[in-house]
C-alpha cells in the first residue's frame, strides 16, 4: 500500500469506532478523545500507516525512541496500553497482531479521508480541552458506562458524588473516566488529588493547595483554598479517603460552603458522611450466574469476562477466547467476585499457567494473586495488598468481627452473626454496619430479614486472618453449633409453613451446612455436633434433592 503510506500521515485514518488525526496527534473513539500517551499514540500511527503489513519491532522502537536505547520491554509496556485504549481483543474489535519475536501487524480494516472530510468536532478540540492533571487510567471502564453516564448527569447538579466500594472493585477508573467525560463543563479544570500516599490528616488540604500551584501555611490552608477558589469554576477529585475521611470530609464541606462554583468528586471505601454528600455504591462487574455451556460469545457479554480478556491479551499476544476456555474463564470471574483488580492479577498469570490451570490454583487465590504491576500503587500490586490496605486502617473490634464471620460460607443474618461472632467484648452489631459502610460486608435489605455475605475474595483474607489469630477452632465450634441448634427446630417448622418459604429460608445455609459438617467430623471437631447437625439437616437435603451428598 505505497501510496496510502505515503500520504496517511497527513489524513484522517478511520477503524472501528475510532479515528485517528496523526496531524493533531488526537485519537478519537465516536466524537470523544481517548486519552493515550505519546509514544502509544506514534506505535499506533506507524501501525496503520503500513495496514496489513509486518513492522517489526526495531522499526517501532528506531522510530519512537529514535535517540534512546531502550529494551524491547519497553515497546510491550505501550502495546499494551494501546491494546487496552483500542479495547483490543474484546468481541468485534481485533486490531494488533504480533508476530513472534518480529514485530506487530495492524489488521483491521482501515479508511483514509482528506481532513475536510473528518472534521474533529468541536466538544474534541485540543484548544477546548481545559486545565487538567488526570492521570492516564490504567484501566478501561468497562461494564461501567451506565454508571458513568448516570454520574454524568447528576454531579452537575448535585456538586459533591462519593464513589463507594470494596478496594479494587474500580472506584478510581470510574472515578478517572468520569473526569474524563466532564472536561469540557468546568471552565478551570479538573484537579485530582491522591490522598493514598498521606500518612497525616492534616496534609489533605496542603496536598490540594499544592496540586494547584498555591503557596499556603499549613494553619490556614483550607482558608487559602476557599479564597482561591471562590469564584472558580472547577471539579475537585479526591481518590482514596477512607484512611484520612475524617480531614477529607471537613475540607469538601468548607470548598463547597465557601466556592459555589466547585464541585467534589470521592472515592473511599465508605461514605465521608459529610454534609451534601451523595454517595454512589459501586457493585462489582458483572459475572455470569452459570458458567457452563458457555461459548466465547456469550461470555463475552459480560465485563468481567471482557476485561480478563483484555488483560491476558495484554501479557500473551496471541491469547483469544474460544469456546472450550469460555466456560473456564467465567468461572475464574465468579471466583473472584467480579472485582476487577482480582480479575486483572489472574489474567496477568494466563502466561505462567494456562487458563484451566489457573482456575484450579484459584483455590489459593492470595498465593497464586502475588503480583502485579510494578507501575501501580504498592496496595494494589496484590491482592493481599489490597486487603492489607483496608484491614490495617479497621479498629480492633472491626478487624475481630470480619475475620469471625469469615467461617459463614453463604449468606447470614444479623441474629447468626451475633450467635457467632460475639463475645463479651465485641459489639458484632455496630461491628457489621461498620464493615458494610466500609465495603467489606455485601449486603441485601430487600426482604424483610437483611442479609449478608462475604465476597469470596475477601472470605479467603478474613479466613487467614482467622486462621493466623488461632481463632480458627473457637469460632468453627460456635458456627457449627449454631446452626446445629437452628436446624434442630426446622422438621416442626417445615410442618408449619409452606415448602417453598421453607426452603428459601433454609436453603440458603446449605453451604454452611457443609462446612460445619466438614469441621465437626474432622479430627479437630466434634463428632456429636455432626451427629445432631447431620440429623437436623435431612430435610434440607430431601428438599435439596442432594441424596447423594445426604447419604455420603
Amino acid at each position: 500500500m505505497p501510496e496510502q503510506s505515503a500520504t496517511s500521515a497527513k489524513r484522517a485514518v478511520s477503524f472501528g469506532p475510532f479515528r485517528l488525526l496523526p496531524a493533531q496527534q488526537l485519537l478519537l473513539e465516536g466524537d470523544a478523545p481517548v486519552r493515550l500517551g505519546s509514544r502509544a499514540l506514534e506505535i499506533l500511527t506507524a501501525l496503520v500507516e503500513r495496514a496489513g503489513e509486518l513492522v517489526t519491532k526495531t522499526e517501532l522502537m528506531a522510530r519512537v525512541w529514535p535517540d534512546t536505547v531502550v529494551e524491547e520491554s519497553n515497546l510491550k509496556v505501550h502495546v499494551a496500553a494501546l491494546r487496552r485504549a483500542l479495547g483490543d481483543g474484546q468481541p468485534g474489535r481485533r486490531y494488533l497482531a504480533n508476530v513472534p519475536g518480529r514485530g506487530y501487524r495492524f489488521v483491521a480494516p482501515v479508511n483514509l479521508a482528506e481532513p475536510d472530510e473528518h472534521l474533529v468536532p468541536k466538544s474534541a478540540a485540543p484548544e477546548r480541552v481545559r486545565d487538567h492533571n488526570l492521570p492516564i487510567s490504567q484501566s478501561r471502564a468497562l461494564g461501567r458506562a451506565d454508571t458513568i453516564s448516570a454520574l454524568r448527569d447528576q454531579l452537575p447538579r448535585h456538586r459533591f458524588i462519593t464513589i463507594v466500594g470494596a478496594g479494587g472493585i474500580g472506584k478510581t477508573t470510574v472515578a478517572l473516566a468520569l473526569a474524563e467525560a466532564l472536561l469540557p463543563a468546568y471552565e478551570h479544570g479538573i484537579w485530582f488529588v491522591d490522598l493514598a500516599p498521606l500518612d497525616d490528616p492534616q496534609l489533605v488540604s496542603t496536598t490540594l493547595a499544592s496540586t494547584l500551584g498555591l503557596a499556603v501555611r499549613s494553619e490556614n490552608a483550607a482558608t487559602g483554598l476557599v479564597d482561591f477558589l471562590r469564584d472558580r469554576r472547577m471539579l475537585i477529585v479526591l481518590d482514596n479517603c477512607e484512611h484520612v475521611i475524617d480531614a477529607a470530609a471537613a475540607m469538601a464541606q468548607q470548598l463547597l460552603g465557601g466556592a459555589p462554583g466547585v464541585h467534589v468528586l470521592a472515592t473511599s471505601r465508605e461514605p465521608l458522611r459529610a454534609r451534601g454528600e451523595r454517595v454512589h455504591r459501586l457493585l462489582p462487574l458483572e459475572i455470569p450466574p452459570d458458567p457452563s455451556g458457555l461459548t466465547a460469545s456469550e461470555a463475552g457479554a459480560y465485563a468481567s469476562v471482557q476485561l480478563f480478556v483484555e488483560r491476558a491479551a495484554a501479557i500473551v499476544d496471541s491469547f483469544e477466547l474460544s469456546d472450550t476456555d469460555a466456560p473456564v474463564v467465567a468461572d475464574i470471574c465468579r471466583k473472584l467476585g467480579g472485582i476487577a483488580l482480582a480479575i486483572e492479577l489472574a489474567a496477568a498469570r494466563v502466561d505462567a499457567f494456562g487458563v484451566q490451570q489457573l482456575s484450579a490454583l484459584l483455590d489459593d487465590r492470595f498465593r497464586i494473586l502475588n503480583q502485579g504491576t510494578r507501575t501501580v500503587q504498592p496496595r494494589h500490586r496484590s491482592l493481599v495488598a489490597t486487603f492489607d490496605w483496608s484491614y490495617g486502617y479497621l479498629p480492633e473490634n472491626e478487624r475481630a468481627v470480619l475475620r469471625r464471620l469469615a467461617v459463614f460460607a453463604g449468606i447470614f443474618t444479623l441474629e447468626s452473626a451475633v450467635a457467632v461472632a460475639a463475645d463479651s467484648k465485641t459489639d458484632v452489631v455496630e461491628g457489621v454496619a461498620h464493615l458494610v459502610a466500609k465495603s467489606l460486608i455485601s449486603f441485601d435489605v430487600g426482604g424483610p430479614v437483611a442479609r449478608y455475605r462475604l465476597l469470596d475474595t475477601t472470605r479467603a483474607y478474613a479466613m487467614q486472618k482467622l486462621t493466623d489469630s488461632g481463632e480458627f477452632q473457637e469460632y468453627a465450634r460456635r458456627h457449627a453449633e449454631h446452626h446445629r441448634h437452628w436446624f434442630e427446630g426446622a422438621e416442626a417448622d417445615w410442618l408449619a409453613r409452606p415448602p417453598t418459604e421453607w426452603l428459601q429460608d433454609y436453603g440458603r445455609a446449605i453451604d454452611d451446612v457443609r462446612n460445619a459438617l466438614t469441621w465437626a467430623f474432622s479430627p479437630n471437631g466434634d463428632a456429636s455436633v455432626g451427629i445432631a447437625l447431620t440429623i437436623g439437616s435431612i430435610r434440607l437435603w430431601l428438599q435439596s434433592s442432594l441424596m447423594d451428598e445426604l447419604r455420603e
